[in-house]
Order: structure tokens, then C-alpha cells, then sequence
């Protein structure tokens, strides 16, 4: 078969592989590391080159993993609850885990399903949320596929059902960092959106949008850092938003289904990588509502996007 799953531990992590044989593309994937897309490996001017800013080892994850939140599940909410509070149905509520990035980014997956044939190798990871925080009592599960096909595409793909037995707040995404090694004032950035949501100093957005017209074609990223939120334009050919590596000649595509309407990108201050996070919600969507989903009870959502490389 052209496509194929592999096994194996490296550095402290358990790896889920999904490998194109024809171009020796690679995706390894940790489930019990929230679900993390640990690297994306294709062949470049005939030698490999993996794409995803990732942690060297176990060690470094568990170390920094609360730093960054690099390559994990964003779920319940993604980026910011401001103050970890929040009322939902006349009933308020404080998450103890943490204010930022949901409560998935470190808990065990499970392998439900595995397939490799001609066409792509896909795996289906499962993790039943118990409602273990008393800040978010609602119970939830969370199942994320990933399917490498080819062409060096990757779709992400994530259902989350209710299970709780009353309506709860949902917000999804991911938060992937991305590097062809060239720094990033060396990079071109390019998306599609109808305006940026206005943060204040602490990067909870204030409720208004900002005409944003920087880059609707490709631009520099030179001496330019972005911490913002970017109302994604569905009406505009896919796809959506682009990285462009001029040195290497390098293209990340990014193809995000309409429940992915938040397009965020952060630059970090070491300027060695790039996060572009679908999202589902803004930041605090638990208390602005901007694009917030209420799943009722026993409803299921799904959230795709599609990666790729050439």
C-alpha cells in the first residue's frame, strides 16, 4: 500500500506515525500527550525537513508544555478566559486548571481506529472528559482524526459530543507552530479575513472589530509581531491563509472548514516559529459570545482543517 501506520517510542513519546510511502511524507502524532501534532515531515531538495516547532523530548514538554501549549487539542476554549471565570445559564463558574488553552492539552487519547490504504492513513483518538474540573461540570467527549493523504495534505479533524445532559459552552481549535527553519522576519505571511477583533492590554477582545488589510497578499513579517485574533472571509477562494518561506520556496497552506471562523496568529519573541491556530471562538468566548457554540444535550459538532505542505 502507498500509505502506512507506524508505531514506535522516541524520546519519551509514544508515536502514532502516518507515513506516504510514494513521498516519504510523515506525520507523527503523541495521543497521550493531548493529542499533539509532534512533527510534519515531507521531502525538500531531496532531504527531510519537518515543518512543526516542537519539544525535543518527554522532558521538555512536560517542562514547557504550559509555556507555549505547542501542537496540543485546544478544548473546551481555546486562548483566554479572563480571570478562568465565567456564567453560563444563570450559574457561575471558575476554572481551577488553568485560564488558558482548555483542559485537554495534557491528557491521554486513545487509539479507537487505525486505516492505511492506497489513497491515506488515518487514525481516531478518543478522550471522555469526566467533568473533572469544577469550573467546567459538563461531561464531553472529543475525538480528533488525522488523515494524511497526498500531496502532503493533513486534515484535522475533531467531533465533540455532549455528553452531559444539559446544553454547554464549546470552543475548539489547535495550536500549531510552524518553522522551515528560516527565521521568521524572513517569512511571508498571507490570509483572507473581513477584520481583526480589537484586544485590550490584556489581549481580551473589547467587542469591536478593525478594518485589517495588511495581508491579503503575501508580506513580509519583518520587525511585525502578531498576538491578534482575525475574523476569517469564507466568501474568498481557499486557500484561507498562507505562510510562504521565499528562501526555501516553501508554501503552508491552510484550508479551514467554516467552523474554524478565527484565524490566530502569534509570533514569538524568539522569532524561530509561527503559530497559526484555528480556532472556533475568539478569546474569552465564554464571556464576549463571539462565535461561541452552545452544544445541547447529546448534539455533536465537528471542526476541520487542512494543512499543507509544498
Amino acid at each position: 500500500m502507498s500509505f502506512a501506520i507506524e508505531k514506535y517510542l522516541e524520546d519519551g513519546f509514544q508515536i502514532l506515525a502516518l507515513i506516504d510511502r510514494n513521498s516519504n511524507t510523515k506525520v507523527e502524532i503523541v495521543p497521550g500527550k493531548g493529542a499533539m501534532l509532534h512533527s510534519f515531515t515531507f521531502q525538500h531538495q531531496g532531504q527531510p525537513l519537518n515543518i512543526i516547532d516542537g519539544y525535543k523530548d518527554n522532558q521538555d514538554y512536560d517542562q514547557f508544555v504550559r509555556d507555549s501549549f505547542k501542537n496540543v487539542k485546544l478544548s473546551p476554549f481555546a486562548c483566554r478566559v479572563q480571570d478562568a471565570s465565567y456564567t453560563w445559564e444563570e450559574q457561575a463558574y471558575k476554572i481551577e486548571k488553568t485560564s488558558i488553552h482548555g483542559l485537554l492539552f495534557d491528557v491521554n487519547f486513545d487509539l479507537i481506529s487505525e486505516d492505511a490504504d492506497a489513497a491515506s492513513a488515518t487514525v481516531q483518538l478518543r478522550h471522555d472528559y469526566k467533568a473533572t474540573d469544577a469550573g467546567y461540570p459538563f461531561a464531553f467527549s472529543c475525538q480528533v482524526q488525522y488523515r494524511l493523504s497526498a500531496g502532503n495534505q493533513l486534515q484535522v479533524t475533531t467531533v465533540i459530543v455532549n455528553q452531559s445532559g444539559q446544553s454547554i459552552p464549546i470552543v475548539d481549535g489547535w495550536h500549531p507552530y510552524f518553522s522551515t527553519g528560516t527565521p521568521v522576519d524572513d517569512l511571508e505571511l498571507r490570509f483572507a479575513c473581513t477584520g481583526i477583533l480589537e484586544f485590550n492590554d490584556k489581549l481580551i477582545p473589547t467587542g469591536k472589530t478593525l478594518p485589517e488589510d495588511r495581508f491579503t497578499e503575501l508580506k513580509s513579517l519583518k520587525d511585525i509581531s502578531l498576538d491578534n485574533s482575525f475574523l476569517l472571509d469564507f466568501s474568498k477562494p481557499q486557500p484561507l491563509c498562507t505562510i510562504y518561506d521565499p528562501v526555501k520556496k516553501i508554501n503552508i497552506n491552510f484550508y479551514p472548514a467554516a467552523s474554524y471562523p478565527i484565524l490566530q496568529i502569534y509570533t514569538p519573541p524568539h522569532r524561530k516559529s509561527i503559530a497559526v491556530e484555528n480556532l472556533s471562538g475568539a478569546p474569552d468566548a465564554y464571556n464576549n459570545g463571539i462565535h461561541l457554540v452552545k452544544l445541547a444535550a447529546n448534539e455533536r459538532k465537528e471542526f476541520s482543517t487542512i494543512i499543507e505542505v509544498k
